[in-house]
């Protein structure tokens, strides 16, 4: 029998059964279902195509037959079973394709966060966590992830940027990227989507330099409270500003022959801990600091991170200061531009800083351990000097010939 409108029209389940496939004569493994519903009230017609492959019975089904005409099923059994003869498993590509399709963006996002909560600080986790799981990207969340294209990426980063801005959008695309490459990585897709779509244009580097004029302004602008101790500590070491801003007690030896500080990995951008000397101009501010009983934090009163106030506070400064148009971070590119003028080589300067790049970056890092010590110690006491000299107006005590000297 040839299954065709007409003689599916006059089929039936025989006595008994309650489900039953009919074969086409014309086209092997081409057949016409027919299977009663659970509740026994209905009578299901669909299109099937059923092969053998590696001696087991394999079914795709093709589709209802109130929706799919005979016609119709037909040339899909037809291109269906030229793939088999070809070698293809359809059945085997149906499920993986089930399997994959639970795959999607919102479900790996979440195994992604789980995994890079042990790897990134609370706050990186909380940015990228916004990015991946906020509304950013939420209309993909449904997706399998290697089902989303360039295409996809490409119209959710125009919302972005058209909504949010340049800014918002290039990191939204970085946080998809990095997530992508990780999915890779676990063999979930064999595609990145993000690559070739625009990247959007964020923040220009900045190179606002501080004058010497500047300097003194804002260093003379500055209270006696938690926020002008920052500046002047963010002077006199070329810190990050949360770095100071964190400052912990426990972080500190200060009964030592040396008072030093050192910043724990939790709170150190690349990770890594890393100690400073405090030279006297550093170590009377820290001293001047009010110690709460209740509080390890130096500055600050509420948040557990230490200070918190920065933009009022820093606008306040601005205008007893004169100086404009600068922020904390400007601060350290200005001293690391300071050091170098009065001679301190860049392979100190970027001990200080706290950098892993440079003259430590690659095979070089691996074989120098070392912290240079003596040579940071030196270059700090030189730097708070050349500091003190400007805001005091008066002779330098250390004297530069060359290579930073220790203090006489």
């Amino acid at each position: 029998m040839k299954l065709t409108a007409a003689t599916v029209a006059a089929l039936g389940l025989p006595d008994g059964k309650n489900d039953i496939i009919y074969f086409d004569e014309t086209m092997a493994g081409f057949g016409y279902r027919l299977r009663r519903s659970h509740d026994g009230k209905r009578l299901l017609r669909s299109w099937i195509v059923q092969y053998k492959r590696a001696g087991a019975s394999r079914r795709v089904l093709l589709g209802s037959a109130e929706v799919l005409s005979a016609e119709a099923a037909r040339t899909a059994a037809k291109k269906l079973l030229s793939r088999i003869v070809l070698g293809e498993d359809p059945a085997a590509d149906r499920a993986d394709r089930r399997e994959k399709d639970k795959l999607s963006l919102r479900s790996q996002v979440e195994q992604y966060l789980a995994l890079k909560a042990r790897e990134l600080r609370p706050k990186t986790l909380r940015e990228v966590t916004r990015y991946l799981s906020g509304p950013y990207f939420r209309p993909l969340h449904g997706i399998a992830i290697d089902m989303i294209g360039r295409k996809d990426v490409a119209s959710r980063l125009g919302a972005i940027q058209r909504e949010h801005g340049d800014i918002v959008a290039k990191a939204a695309r970085d946080k998809l990227s990095a997530f992508y490459v990780w999915a890779m990585q676990e063999g979930l897709t064999e595609a990145n989507p993000v690559i070739g779509t625009r990247a959007p244009q964020g923040n220009k580097p900045r190179d606002r330099v501080l004058s010497n004029v500047e300097f003194v302004a804002i260093w003379n602008a500055c209270k006696d409270d938690d926020y002008g101790k920052i500046i002047k500590l963010l002077i006199l070491t070329g810190c990050r500003r949360a770095e100071i801003g964190g400052m912990c007690w426990s972080e500190f030896d200060l009964d030592g022959p040396q008072p030093s500080w050192t910043l724990p990995a939790e709170r150190s951008k690349n990770g890594k801990a890393h100690t400073l000397p405090l030279m006297p101009m550093a170590f009377a501010i820290i001293k001047g600091a009010p110690r709460m009983v209740s509080r390890d934090q130096l500055f600050g009163s509420r948040s557990g991170a230490g200070f918190a106030s920065w933009d009022r506070d820093k606008a306040a400064l601005n205008e007893r200061s004169g100086v404009t148009n600068w922020t904390p971070h400007d601060i350290r590119r200005s001293v690391t531009t300071k050091m170098a003028d009065i001679g301190v080589q860049p392979h100190v300067i970027e001990q200080i800083l706290n950098h892993q790049s440079g003259h430590k970056a690659g095979p070089a890092g691996i074989y120098n351990r070392s912290a240079y010590e003596r040579e940071v110690r030196n270059a700090l006491a030189l730097w708070e000097d050349q500091v003190r000299t400007l805001v005091e107006g008066g002779e330098r005590k250390v004297i530069h010939m060359g290579t930073p000297q220790a203090v006489s």
